[in-house]
C-alpha cells in the first residue's frame, strides 16, 4: 500500500498522482464512488462502466472467435431488423 499526499483545491477540484492514474487506468470522465468510513476517513473506489465490462467481453469473443467486424455489424443489422419487426411492426 502506498501513500502519497493530494490537496483539494477551489471547487473540491483533487488532482489524483499520475501514478496512481496510471496504475488502475484511470482517465478523464471516469467515475469513482466516494465511501465514507464514518471515522473522518474515506475510500475513494473506481466504478467500471458496464459498457466499458461488456465491450471488453464482446472484444475477447471476437478475437477468440476470430469473427470479422463486418460479420459482427451484419449479425446486428439482423438482430435489429428482427426485434423491430416483434416489437414495433404492425401484425
Amino acid at each position: 500500500m502506498s501513500t502519497m499526499v493530494v490537496q483539494i483545491r477551489r471547487k473540491g477540484v483533487i488532482t489524483l498522482p499520475v501514478e496512481f492514474r496510471n496504475r488502475y487506468r484511470l482517465g478523464e470522465g471516469d467515475v469513482l464512488t466516494l465511501q465514507d468510513l464514518g471515522d473522518g476517513s474515506f475510500l475513494l473506489v473506481p466504478s467500471v462502466s458496464q459498457v466499458a465490462n461488456l465491450g471488453d467481453r464482446v472484444a475477447q469473443v471476437i478475437r477468440e472467435e476470430r469473427v470479422s467486424t463486418d460479420e459482427v455489424l451484419q449479425v446486428l443489422e439482423e438482430e435489429r431488423e428482427r426485434y423491430y419487426r416483434e416489437h414495433y411492426a404492425k401484425a
